[in-house]
């Protein structure tokens, strides 16, 4: 019975969780939030864009052109202070990213170590 079910549940066994799991974690929701964020900016920029044209549509209101070429501009910048806030946290990201990923120890002992250990360990003391 026992081999039985070694073998069933020798497919739901996985790697060992890495000791910095919480900070990828942390990293991936922060990915999510950026896009996210950039979402937002995307439809501010497109519902300003909307009002504006709306506004500019309206031929007995003449007075109040200004607002929509004013929301026209604000959808511009809007647009443009999204993107750029991504970009920068990206890049910010990217960084963080090459910290945790790259710069850890992968585990893998170099052939030097290896024989500095070993030479260590037969010497007498």
């Amino acid at each position: 019975m026992k081999d039985k079910r070694k073998r069933l549940f020798r497919f739901l066994r996985t790697k060992p969780v890495p000791a910095n799991t919480n900070e990828i974690l942390a990293l991936e929701r922060t990915k999510l939030a950026n896009e996210r964020t950039l979402l937002a900016y995307i439809r501010a920029s497109l519902y300003l864009l909307l009002g504006g044209i709306a506004i500019l549509q309206l031929k007995d209101f003449r007075t109040i052109h200004w607002i929509g070429y004013a929301a026209l501009i604000v959808c511009v910048v809007f647009l443009t202070v999204g993107i750029f806030r991504f970009v920068l946290l990206y890049r910010r990201l990217y960084q963080w990213n090459r910290v945790l990923f790259v710069d850890t120890p992968s585990g893998k002992v170099n052939k030097m170590d290896v024989s500095q250990i070993e030479n260590e360990k037969h010497t007498p003391e």
